[in-house]
């Protein structure tokens, strides 16, 4: 009896330490690739992708491993462990249903690293309006951050399906359309030469024409009344910037320095008018018989 149960008690403590040594090690492994994403980003090309997801599923395996290693070192577990696997057909059917979508997004996740739609660090935007910053790529799920710095989750399989605009897919230059309305009374010349103007001085913009075009004497910011409207002229300038950030923070400044010179030249931005007209009431028969 003593014998069985000091059998006991050591199968126990290296089930436990297998246990508390696959965390330990799971641990580790999930540091050293953290830094070395980030002392290497440079080395790694700024897409560490492949390394995050390699990652996450180094750190699943060794779980799976160690926790499995544990079970079959107590004899009275291992004989549980045993019988599952006797009946594996059936278990294999029943897990199959109750993780078949947990199966899909590893699967998701494994082509979204291989086919590399978008990596970490892309600037992401979907069909519903929400635009971010990819964080983080794990088995289950993509880790987006917004602009105001919150996490957004969303599952392999469904980010898979999305229609997405990666700005950062390929060539990195982003074209800046800045629209701006002005008044049928305004002189566009002279609007087109104002918006030029502003839009050279800006320290983010870049000349984005081919050498063909700057051969043909293209001009490097191209502006062009693209719609007249209802009470407003549109106009549109082409800005190149060297990135997605770059390109917004251009915009954001060029409508204020372009609206601060159409002010000082007179060239109005319209708003559309409302004339209220308000009747008099008609004098009723009565009133007017007392008048009269």
């Amino acid at each position: 009896m003593l014998d069985q149960f000091t059998v006991n008690v050591e199968a126990l403590a290296i089930s436990t330490g297998i246990v508390a040594g696959t965390i330990l090690v799971a641990f580790i492994v999930n540091r050293l690739f953290r830094r070395f994403i980030r002392r290497n980003s440079l080395l790694i090309r700024n897409d560490p992708t492949n390394y995050v997801f390699l990652r996450h599923a180094l750190t699943g395996i060794i779980y799976v491993v160690g926790f499995s290693w544990a079970v079959y070192s107590l004899p009275s577990l291992r004989a549980v462990a045993n019988s599952l696997l006797a009946g594996a057909g059936i278990l294999a059917v029943a897990v199959g249903f109750a993780s078949q979508h947990a199966l899909s997004n590893i699967i998701s996740g494994i082509f979204i690293v291989i086919f590399k739609p978008f990596g970490v660090n892309d600037r992401l935007r979907f069909q519903n309006g929400l635009q971010g910053v990819v964080e983080d790529i794990t088995l289950r799920h993509v880790v987006i951050r917004d602009f105001e710095n919150r996490r957004i989750l969303i599952p392999n399989s469904v980010i898979s399906e999305e229609v997405i605009i990666n700005a950062d897919f390929g060539d990195d230059t982003i074209c800046k359309f800045l629209e701006i309305d002005i008044s049928y009374d305004s002189d566009i010349d002279l609007a087109r030469a104002i918006m030029q103007e502003e839009a050279l001085r800006h320290p983010l913009r870049i000349d984005g024409r081919t050498p063909e075009q700057i051969q043909a004497g293209r001009p490097e910011i191209t502006v062009r009344v693209i719609a007249l409207g209802e009470y407003y002229v549109r106009m549109r300038a082409y800005i190149w910037a060297k990135n997605n950030a770059d390109a917004f923070e251009l915009g954001c400044d060029l409508m204020e320095t372009i609206k601060k010179r159409f002010d000082r030249e007179g060239i109005e931005i319209p708003f559309p008018y409302r004339t209220i007209v308000q009747k008099e009431p008609k004098p009723k028969e009565g009133n007017l018989m007392e008048g009269q």
